[in-house]
């Protein structure tokens, strides 16, 4: 009786397979693969690590808030078997920049993690969608699409996503509304040359550049470049008093992947391949607001910038581009 009641239960279920794999267990893949867990984006997590006992203790930990969740299975492995079938694959591991190390070093050692992670991806996958989180975010998502053989719709960078979110924060903070109502993009490189558009932000329907045709300059009175300022510093500030950031991008990351899964065509500022873009030459991964869907990036928004804005971003690229060039890929 048992086993044909649970025969005609599994025969009746219609679950849709969802399975995400998360590379790396450290602060920032565990804020991913919570984040995924709890906002029941996935059916089944698969966390790979080389830290064999750090990924066993995190399973273990997971798996035991189980009974708190809604049916998601996480297993893990060092073996990238454990991640086959994945629809989504993230890729958090990589190396940390050592004090005084040159950027450009920093992304050689990474380029070396990226060889042994990304084909393996691949290879047991087929037909996923990479999505890069390691940082520096924009030569990695090029290094990974690189490596991977994959049309470029199928690589992403979790990018300025998060930088769009503390921007739309920040202009709430200072108008005391939700972060939710402000519409606003920071697109370019995910660092200090991210480019804040406050030629299109507005808030339902209002441009605040059209009440204040200098927001964000040196001649602004009301001080709105401090946002602008803030925005560069804050992740700095964290790291400063916590020692890392972890939880905002996990929320990030968690909504882009929810995106994909459920084919919502919705716009998020990710890093996609923005050659031919505002007049972008090299071939650069760089954020851009972009459609979501199943299949990766289904088309990036054309946004109207301002030529300051233009020449920021192009000076962006090129910033990229000069460390990316000699990489031996």
């Amino acid at each position: 009786m048992e086993g044909k009641l649970m025969d005609n239960i599994a025969e009746g279920a219609s679950v849709s397979h969802s399975k995400v794999t998360v590379v790396g267990v450290g602060q920032v893949g565990m804020a991913c693969a919570f984040s995924l867990i709890t906002q029941h984006v996935a059916s089944e997590v698969a966390l790979v690590d080389v830290m064999e006992d750090k990924l066993k203790g995190e399973v273990m930990d997971l798996q035991h808030g189980l009974a708190f969740v809604k049916g998601v299975t996480i297993r893990g492995d060092k073996d990238y078997k454990v991640t086959a079938g994945s629809k989504v694959c993230i890729i958090t591991a990589g190396a940390r920049q050592k004090d005084g190390e040159s950027r450009l070093n920093l992304v050689k050692r990474n380029v070396a993690i990226f060889k042994s992670i990304v084909p393996e991806l691949v290879k047991y996958s087929p037909d996923t969608i990479l999505m890069v989180v390691s940082n520096p975010v924009d030569i990695l998502t090029y290094v990974t699409w690189k490596l991977s053989g994959l049309p470029r719709h199928r690589v992403i960078g979790s990018g300025t996503n998060l930088d769009t979110a503390r921007f739309r924060f920040l202009i709430g903070e200072k108008l005391n509304i939700a972060p939710s109502s402000v519409h606003g993009y920071i697109i370019g490189e995910h660092g200090d040359s991210s480019v804040p558009l406050w030629s299109s932000t507005s808030v339902a329907g209002v441009s605040l550049s059209a009440l204040q045709p200098d927001l964000g300059k040196k001649s602004d009175k009301v001080d709105w470049q401090q946002v602008q300022t803030d925005l560069v510093d804050v992740a700095y500030n964290i790291i400063k008093l916590k020692g890392y950031t972890s939880w905002a991008i996990g929320l990030s990351v968690s909504a882009l992947t929810t995106t994909v899964l459920r084919n919502q065509n919705a716009v998020f500022a990710v890093s996609t391949l923005a050659k031919n873009y505002h007049g972008i030459e090299q071939e650069v991964f760089l954020s851009l607001p972009c459609v979501l869907m199943q299949h990766g990036v289904g088309s990036v928004i054309k946004q109207i910038l301002s030529e300051d804005e233009k020449a920021q971003l192009q000076k962006s690229a090129t910033t990229l581009w000069e460390i990316q060039k000699d990489l031996d890929l």
